[in-house]
Parts: structure tokens; C-alpha cells; sequence
């Protein structure tokens, strides 16, 4: 959910709230003329989604939310899982995300470092890294605006997430 002129206007989107992912379903509420605008620009930029996912809005907002708010519950467990394990990593510098399930901690303390086979250069290098040395995924920050950071899910399991973090601060650990 974005909010968007001093709360006169929201748009709100099901991908995270309602585990629906890449549907690309969401609305606005706002007022007429920044919706006709709104409505200008998106008939421009894409064509309708198909009726499954319009369904799955649907169901989303008018079924039971007991589930939904199950799941905020367990990702804020696994946010502070991480946030907690991410801070014990020297040289790490890790915000604390209010919505989504990602964090977007800078890096670039690890930039010139090497373990003697590969040098960290840059966020594309860190990733690399961490996969090949670490066997995590991370995706490079500058696909997001900022190449000190890197992007880390926590939508994962608590014991995959555990074991992730481990492995991260082992391999980093490595860098000279």
C-alpha cells in the first residue's frame, strides 16, 4: 500500500498483503481527477488483468482475513529473526523494514575485500560472492537505486532463514 498527496490518496495492491504475487492486481481511492489521471496513464502502460486474478482480489477482500493476519504475524517474527542476526554481521548496516518482507542493508563495508579468490567490488560482486562462497541468493541493491545495498527476502522458513544468516556471516567472514 502507498499513500500518496498527505493521505488524500492510496493505492493499495494484493501482491504482498494477500500472497498474490505477481497478479498485478491492485486499486486507488482517491479523488476524481488524480483517478482520471491515474486511468490516463495505466490505459497507456498496460491492458486489463485476467478475471482469475481480479477473483483473487475479490476473494482477498471480501473472504476471511484470520489467514492474512496469521502471516503478518510470522513475517514480523522472521523480520526480527533476521534484523537480529543481520546486526551480529560486522560491517553490515541493516534498516528495519516496516512493510514487505525484505531488507535493504548497505554493504559496501565489504567493497575492496577479498578472500584471496574473489574481490568484492560492488553489490553485483557481493551477491556473487555469497552465492558461490555462502550458497545464499541475495539480489544487487542497484537494480533498486542505491549499489551500497543489497536486497535480502525473509519470506523463507525460520530455520532457512537461520541457517542463511549463518552462512552469510561465515563467508563474510573470510574477506580480508
Amino acid at each position: 500500500m502507498i499513500h500518496l498527496l498527505n493521505g488524500h490518496a492510496k493505492i493499495y495492491g494484493f501482491a504482498k498483503g494477500f500472497a498474490m504475487t505477481g497478479w498485478r492486481v491492485g486499486y486507488i481511492a482517491a479523488p476524481k481527477w488524480i483517478a482520471d489521471g491515474s486511468n490516463k496513464v495505466q490505459g497507456q502502460i498496460t491492458s486489463a488483468n485476467c478475471s482469475i486474478s481480479q477473483r483473487g482480489a475479490l476473494a482477498a477482500i471480501t473472504g476471511e482475513l484470520e489467514p492474512t493476519n496469521k502471516m503478518v504475524t510470522e513475517y514480523h517474527k522472521r523480520r526480527d529473526i533476521v534484523y537480529n542476526l543481520l546486526k551480529d554481521i560486522p560491517g553490515i548496516k541493516a534498516n528495519y523494514p516496516q512493510g514487505a518482507f525484505y531488507f535493504f542493508p548497505d554493504v559496501s563495508y565489504y567493497y575492496g575485500k577479498s578472500d584471496g579468490q574473489m574481490t568484492i567490488n560492488n553489490g553485483d560482486d557481493f551477491c556473487l560472492y555469497m552465492l558461490e562462497k555462502g550458497h545464499v541468493s541475495l539480489v544487487p541493491g542497484g537494480a533498486f537505486g542505491d549499489e551500497s545495498c543489497v536486497r535480502i527476502s525473509y519470506a523463507a522458513s525460520e530455520k532457512e532463514l537461520v541457517e542463511a544468516m549463518r552462512r552469510m556471516k561465515e563467508a563474510l567472514s573470510r574477506l580480508k
